[in-house]
């Protein structure tokens, strides 16, 4: 018998806009690694245009994350992908990267303004979580605990005001 993914082990992970709705979502165990989710979740991206005509954009504005989603594979993907991103360097690296010297390479790009706006998505999770079923996790199959969390964050983008500027 596996772990459970839709109970008190589950981790959600979320790409939110810059209001704090969420955009993509995707289930993991919770011994599940943070930094091996991030390409599924950009892999099922879809930003509606402005205009609302033509087919959704599947590449993003921008992208800030924590230190759990810097690693090379992940940044690479992102340049790849011509996605600019603000993720700080974990200490480990940047540690080991300085006592290589000169061999050690150039550090990554940091807008510590930018990274500022982190927490939409703490904000996105905070509203997720108004939703007494989404924060106590009763549901024990994965489906129906995805099921759940899709329809919190409908309601949310429902209930969120006309977004007047552009995105």
């Amino acid at each position: 018998m596996g772990r459970s993914q839709g109970g008190l082990t589950t981790k959600l992970h979320l790409l939110a806009e810059g209001r704090g709705r969420s955009l993509v979502k995707r289930l993991t165990p919770g011994q599940a690694s943070d930094t091996k989710e991030l390409v599924p979740l950009l892999d099922n991206v879809a930003v509606a245009r402005p205009e609302g005509i033509g087919r959704p954009r599947k590449r993003l504005d921008h992208l800030t994350a924590d230190k759990a989603y810097g690693s090379k594979a992940n940044r690479r993907s992102l340049r790849a992908r011509r996605i600019p991103h603000t993720i700080p360097e974990r200490d480990d690296v940047r540690t080991s990267r300085a006592r290589k010297g000169s061999r050690g390479g150039r550090p990554p790009k940091f807008n510590a303004q930018r990274y500022k706006d982190r927490n939409q998505v703490e904000r996105a999770f905070n509203r997720l979580k108004q939703f007494r079923a989404v924060a106590t996790r009763y549901d024990k199959l994965k489906d129906r605990y995805e099921a759940t969390v899709t329809i919190a964050s409908i309601m949310i983008w429902l209930r969120a005001k006309p977004d007047r500027r552009r995105p």
